[in-house]
């Protein structure tokens, strides 16, 4: 996995980006007067000064799927923290077409993070959200595999479901080589990765090895029901309707049963006995709902639950932690909640 250089342009503007999100807070909150939502919590200030700056630039969601990954790869570069390698960071070819990458401090390990990045199922990459996986590897003591499942629309729904099928077989077979007992495997991922988290821990769920815990980080759980948060934040220009709407057009195929477990496992049923979970929720995210009702079900069903709650951040906030101290801050408390757990297991 090789990450491609910013040019001379694109590190001025990072720096400039950078800067201007430095601007103290109680003057950058007078100079963006940060939105209010219907909850009554207001948005952090750096983030209202990235929304603007998103807003005024062009939307992928006009460009084909092929076009819209160059753009928001060049996005993740200019926003996404640069958090030093670990050790190891070895690629590993886990089938044919699907590959990951192995993060590890080369030390005793506490466990074994899968991770699945987000992107609505067409975007993203290892690449693109190798800053969070190295913080979760730097900030738990654990592995993170980090995997480059299949995207829309060229393989559309189930492929990434599969895919993460074979990546979970492949950890719970290469596990002790690393030196990791197999039964202290997390699942985790955000956004599209987090539904192929959920779908994933349903899927194994009564086998022999099951995962330690899952995290779900603004994750998708239900496509057939519109709840309010998607009204509140539909022109969010982290996460639009108009977006959501492409997305899915690449990913489901025509006549998709969109109350599929492996489309919206939180209607699957599937809920009881999965594993302990981490779920996290920005106050500002369209799918802000849905993570509280899957947080809420599993709840029901007697899973201990933790619930994160990020009240001043949108959707994508991970890959966000150069530019939005707020967003670093968020992301060092759920690597930390992810830390304790395991510590504790």
């Amino acid at each position: 996995m090789t990450r491609p250089r910013l040019t001379v342009g694109q590190r001025s503007q990072r720096a400039f980006l950078i800067a201007l999100s430095r601007i103290p807070t109680p003057i950058l909150r007078i100079l963006m007067r940060p939105p209010v939502n219907r909850n009554g919590e207001r948005m952090s200030p750096d983030i209202a000064l990235l929304m603007k700056i998103t807003a005024a630039g062009d939307d992928y969601s006009d460009l084909d799927a092929v076009s819209a990954r160059k753009v928001t790869e060049d996005d993740a570069m200019l926003f996404a923290d640069r958090i030093d390698p670990c050790s190891i960071e070895h690629e590993l070819k886990i089938a044919d077409g699907l590959m990951a990458t192995r993060y590890s401090s080369g030390q005793r390990s506490r466990g074994v993070i899968i991770f699945f990045h987000g992107g609505g199922f067409v975007l993203g990459s290892r690449a693109s959200y190798a800053a969070p996986a190295r913080m979760l590897a730097h900030g738990t003591g654990a592995d993170v595999l980090s995997v480059e499942y299949r995207l829309a629309p060229e393989h559309p729904f189930p492929a990434a479901h599969q895919d993460a099928l074979t990546a979970w077989e492949f950890a719970v077979k290469h596990a002790a080589e690393w030196g990791i007992d197999p039964h202290r495997i997390v699942v985790a991922g955000e956004s599209a990765g987090g539904n192929i988290a959920a779908v994933l821990c349903q899927q194994v769920l009564g086998q022999e090895v099951q995962p330690l815990l899952q995290v779900l980080i603004q994750p998708v759980t239900d496509i057939s029901e519109r709840r309010p948060s998607q009204d509140e934040f539909a022109d969010s220009p982290a996460l639009s309707a108009k977006q959501v709407r492409w997305f899915m057009g690449h990913y489901l195929p025509e006549g998709t049963d969109r109350r599929d477990s492996c489309v919206s496992p939180l209607v699957s049923g599937r809920i009881a006995g999965l594993p302990p979970t981490i779920l996290a929720v920005a106050g500002f995210d369209p799918l802000r709902d849905d993570g509280l009702a899957y947080a809420a079900a599993l709840k029901d069903a007697g899973v201990p639950t933790e619930v994160i709650h990020e009240s001043g951040l949108v959707h994508g906030y991970v890959s966000f932690t150069a530019l939005s101290p707020a967003s670093k801050q968020a992301m060092k408390r759920l690597v930390a909640a992810v830390a304790k757990r395991l510590a504790n297991a």
